[in-house]
């Protein structure tokens, strides 16, 4: 199981980026177990509490990726699939498991395929189904605020310098 150090930036789960506030002993529920307190960087006034023993709570957190590793990822995009599940029950299952371990590679999956789904149903005149429309808000802001944060930009400009990276000037990261 991965230990975290004071300070160290991490990503956790669709919370998104935090910084380890401090380890500590704390109760809940009337047990007392050590805790990793972490304080998310866009939203200061909350706190997240991990027990420090419960491996699928602490699987969740992980460091951030490197810039490196983000220009990587995102010249990559244009070849990924797009990761459309067609079986609503299995999409919803699949996509949770994905948001939980915030694998990148495949939260790209989920964006493109939604994005290229919105687009789809938008023709039909139809919207995403707010399920798929709140795992297309939950995988943006996990991939959206790490990208801010390790290439200190604002999360609003990381879909432009996406395209910009990836050289698509229509404004579609799917295309």
């Amino acid at each position: 199981m991965a230990e975290f150090q004071i300070g160290d930036t991490v990503l956790y789960s669709v919370h998104g980026i935090c910084t380890v506030d401090s380890l500590q002993p704390r109760v809940f529920g009337g047990i007392k177990q050590e805790y990793y307190i972490l304080k998310p960087v866009y939203a200061p006034e909350s706190t997240i509490y991990v027990p420090a023993k419960n491996q699928d709570l602490m699987a969740k957190i992980q460091k951030v990726l490197t810039a490196e590793e983000i220009l990587g990822l995102i010249c990559s995009m244009p070849e990924e699939n797009s990761g459309w599940i067609e079986d609503e029950t299995i999409r919803k299952e699949q996509y949770k498991e994905i948001l939980a371990k915030g694998d990148r590679v495949r939260l790209v999956q989920i964006i493109k395929g939604l994005y290229l789904h919105q687009k789809e149903q938008q023709t039909k005149g139809r919207r995403l189904h707010i399920t798929d429309e709140r795992f297309l808000k939950d995988a943006e802001k996990m991939l959206y605020e790490e990208f801010a944060y390790v290439l200190q930009i604002e999360k609003e400009q990381v879909p432009a310098f996406i395209m910009d990276r990836i050289g698509y000037s229509n404004g579609s990261l799917t295309e």
